[in-house]
């Protein structure tokens, strides 16, 4: 049976008519803290793949529904990217060894995250929110969208769902980390290395009826992405020095400019409030005429007559709103919709070559804990207390990083 099958369950379930259930006017303090679950007993469909028994969990429901209505995010549309057809494994977006997923539409990112993470993102949550309506959603702060818990055989894997950074059309040929700090701040000769991701099996890390089948359709969906990693390549991420090092700068105009270091100021002014530190800001060029000459060379490796599928690949399904993203109208090379590519800036005029930058800050659950002032204490002791380490109040290190990223912008 193909593994395609095991993405196809429920599919005969009729839920993309599903009823909006009513948005409230305001979120009550108890939203904070809902949850929804639904668990499954003794199904056989496909069970060479499937569980007979998982439990699945939602937090805070009506608060991320509206969130994404916040973020221009219309809801059927997104349960289409995470259901429609399956997550694909994806370059790591964050702190290394992370595992991702994005939809098969690849508009979102689907990050494992620990039950630590879980409990920070309680703990501001109704602060984030507030920050997004105060904002109008206009940040360069993770689009948090959907959090998640997955258990199977007793073993819990927990999942944020955010706006993805990078294109769905625009490949990235090079991306970097960068958090203003130089100590230990390069990729390592293994890191340069694109590597491939193993066959990781799943483990834990240390209402009505028409919602609980989109709950049920979404965990099913995971499951089989989490289980069933496949081979793909990964981009290496570079880091501060590698940045300077290789003379990099983001070339935009004074307008664009200005509204990006004003959305970054509040963005960080925001973290401090909340004690919250060693978020990073993730960097992804598009080089236009690289792009356009690989597309020229892909078309001219195509075989004249194209064959039927050999059932290899996870493509999308017949019933897919398959060209919803790149349907409304044709867009140049370079050119991009504002609306789904939310983190996109074009290069200015006088960039040395033509560009598309997608930038936003990112990782941004760490408190600055006990753990965290004892490395401080600890790298100041073996770097000196002028070093730009990493580890810092978060006042400290909110300035640092604006500072330094004001330097790459020209």
């Amino acid at each position: 049976m193909s593994l395609f099958a095991c993405y196809s369950f429920l599919d005969d379930f009729e839920i993309n008519e599903l009823s909006h259930v009513q948005i409230p006017i305001m979120l009550m303090p108890d939203d904070f803290k809902a949850y929804s679950k639904i668990k499954v007993d003794n199904h056989l469909f496909n069970k060479e793949n499937m569980p007979s028994h998982f439990k699945f969990k939602e937090y805070c429901p009506l608060v991320f529904r509206n969130l994404r209505e916040r973020f221009g995010i219309d809801d059927q549309d997104f349960l289409n990217s995470l259901t429609r057809s399956a997550p694909l494994n994806s370059d790591a977006q964050g702190r290394s060894g992370a595992r991702f997923h994005t939809s098969y539409d690849k508009r979102y990112v689907i990050k494992i995250i620990s039950s630590e993470d879980v409990a920070e993102m309680h703990n501001i949550l109704k602060k984030y929110h507030q920050f997004i309506v105060e904002c109008h959603g206009n940040t360069l702060l993770p689009q948090f969208l959907g959090i998640y818990r997955l258990t199977v055989d007793g073993d819990e894997t927990y999942m944020i769902v955010t706006r993805n950074v990078f294109s769905h059309r625009l490949s990235v040929y090079k991306k970097y980390d960068l958090k203003g700090s130089t100590v230990a701040r390069e990729a390592s000769e293994k890191e340069k290395q694109p590597s491939q991701p193993e066959d990781v099996p799943l483990r834990p890390k240390s209402g009505n009826v028409q919602q609980r089948l989109q709950t049920l359709r979404i965990a099913t969906r995971f499951y089989c992405a989490m289980k069933h990693v496949r081979d793909a390549k990964e981009l290496p991420t570079y880091k501060d020095n590698d940045f300077i090092n290789d003379g990099q700068k983001i070339c935009i105009d004074g307008e664009n400019k200005k509204m990006f270091l004003e959305k970054l100021r509040k963005d960080v002014e925001f973290l401090a409030q909340l004690k919250l530190m060693d978020y990073s800001l993730l960097v992804g060029i598009h080089d236009v005429e690289r792009a356009e000459q690989d597309d020229v060379e892909s078309e001219d490796n195509e075989p004249e007559d194209e064959g039927e599928s050999d059932g290899g690949g996870i493509g999308t399904p017949p019933d897919s709103p398959s060209n919803t993203l790149d349907g409304t109208k044709p867009l140049s090379p370079g050119e991009f919709d504002p609306a789904i590519d939310v983190y996109a800036i074009k290069s200015n005029d006088s960039a040395p070559r033509k560009e598309v930058y997608f930038m936003a800050v990112i990782d941004i659950l760490q408190h600055y804990d006990a753990k965290k002032k004892a490395a401080h204490a600890a790298k100041t002791v073996k770097h000196g207390a002028g070093a730009e380490i990493s580890t810092v109040n978060p006042e400290q290190y909110s300035k640092r990083f604006y500072d330094f990223i004001t330097t790459i912008l020209s």
